[in-house]
């Protein structure tokens, strides 16, 4: 039985791994590891095709540790209880290394089964996870794991690993050439955005199901390529990292006035599918980083979400991105947000005296008599509809809250409320 080419073509050795020179680099943190033969507890997490499950076998085979392997996806206790047994015969001795895959489908109950011979040095566990530890993965677990963050694999890296598939797949044919034309390969490579077992699983898929020509040759060329590929991968978790990773980069891109990569962010949220998502953050954009420099940019962001759903994707995608140019490119103020979080702070931590007896409510029989809205100053009935009286309660009387930002529609505001207490003067 033939193996699949992913594989076939992992590396045995730290050296043959592509990519993650930051920490497999000479002199890096595992490149130190491996060579020292001292494994402690590890956490590797990153996006799928990166190289998590290789580097763990290839630690796995410098221990003399007894070794086990697990996929958390259909693993239980049961499984984490026969590793246990052995740990008190010939066989777990040296103690054991277990490489735990997907960890994160493991319950709160399965890791803690580990706790205990983690602690004491009996179990060394090596376990990846596609999915933000910090999220995933119980506190007691990550105290005792030393963590490794894989980035997504550049075209470099990839090429170099498929052209050594190529040799391997080679190998199987006699009397047959492979060949590979013109920009085939790139464009497989851009096909799988950064994930090396989709790229592998591309070529051999491309390479197998290409009949042998007249001149015993199997041509795989561009057109191939994408009809075996069918489409572009996109790597994107709505309950993991990459759904609030591209929330966050919309927001701040945004925020940073970059129509550009706004747009960029907002065509990776419509490709996943993200409507919602999409429409509350353009919401709460409007109001946290617009605000008062132009208040009329809720109002237009409202009618385009509204828009929006009403369309449905793909339609969506056209009021979606005149929001998102216009919140780009409008002025920007946090005034809204720095007051509102000001103050419930002061709450959380002042004494909140009561409420100043003139400005509670006197519309009912008997307030009088409570001297509820008693001594209350009637706006309107004054000059510009405006009067100086104590709104806050007394031990808050000298906050202040709502500093005006620094655009055309905020310095209205501000000369605004400057000329109403100069009259008073």
């Amino acid at each position: 039985m033939r193996k699949p080419l992913a594989d076939r073509i992992r590396p045995l050795e730290i050296e043959e791994v592509v990519g993650q020179e930051h920490i497999l680099g000479k002199g890096k943190i595992l490149d130190r590891i491996v060579k020292s033969n001292i494994i402690p507890n590890m956490i590797f997490y990153g996006p799928p095709g990166t190289g998590k499950t290789t580097v763990a076998n290839i630690i796995a085979k410098q221990t003399k540790k007894r070794f086990y392997k697990l996929n958390a996806t259909n693993a239980s206790v049961k499984d984490i209880k026969v590793i246990i047994d052995e740990l008190n015969t010939f066989m777990g001795c040296n103690g054991v290394l277990l490489y735990l895959d997907e960890i994160q489908n493991f319950n709160k109950k399965q890791q803690q089964s580990l706790l205990e011979f983690m602690e004491n040095g009996s179990i060394t566990l090596i376990a990846s996870t596609t999915e933000n530890p910090y999220f995933y993965i119980y506190n007691a677990i990550l105290s005792r794991s030393s963590i490794f963050e894989f980035k997504m694999l550049e075209e470099k890296h990839i090429k170099k690993a498929m052209e050594r598939a190529v040799k391997i797949i080679q190998n199987d044919f006699e009397n047959i050439n492979i060949e590979i034309k013109n920009n085939a390969l790139e464009v497989l490579i851009d096909l799988c955005n950064g994930d090396m077992r989709k790229a592998l699983n591309f070529l051999e898929l491309s390479v197998y199901s290409t009949p042998v020509n007249k001149d015993n040759t199997i041509v795989v060329d561009i057109e191939i390529v994408k009809e075996c590929a069918q489409k572009k991968v996109f790597n994107f978790d709505k309950d993991g990292d990459n759904h609030y990773d591209c929330l966050s980069a919309f927001q701040k891109s945004i925020r940073g006035s970059d129509a550009d990569a706004s747009i960029h962010y907002l065509a990776r949220l419509i490709k996943a599918g993200e409507l919602q998502s999409i429409c509350r953050r353009l919401m709460v954009i409007a109001a946290e980083d617009i605000g008062l420099a132009y208040p009329n940019a809720i109002t237009i962001v409202k009618s385009c979400v509204d828009v929006a759903f009403q369309l449905g994707l793909p339609e969506a995608r056209i009021p979606l991105a005149e929001a998102t140019i216009l919140l780009a490119t409008s002025p920007k103020s946090n005034s809204a947000i720095l007051a509102i979080d000001q103050a419930l702070t002061d709450l959380d931590n002042e004494k909140v005296e009561d409420i100043p007896s003139y400005l509670k409510d006197g519309h009912y029989e008997g307030a009088n008599k409570l001297n509820r809205a008693v001594g209350y100053k009637f706006p309107h009935n004054y000059e510009n509809n405006y009067v100086r009286q104590q709104y806050l309660p007394e031990n808050f009387k000298n906050k202040s809250y709502y500093k005006p930002g620094k655009n055309k529609f905020e310095n209205a505001i501000k000369l605004f409320l400057e000329m109403l207490k100069n009259n008073q003067k």
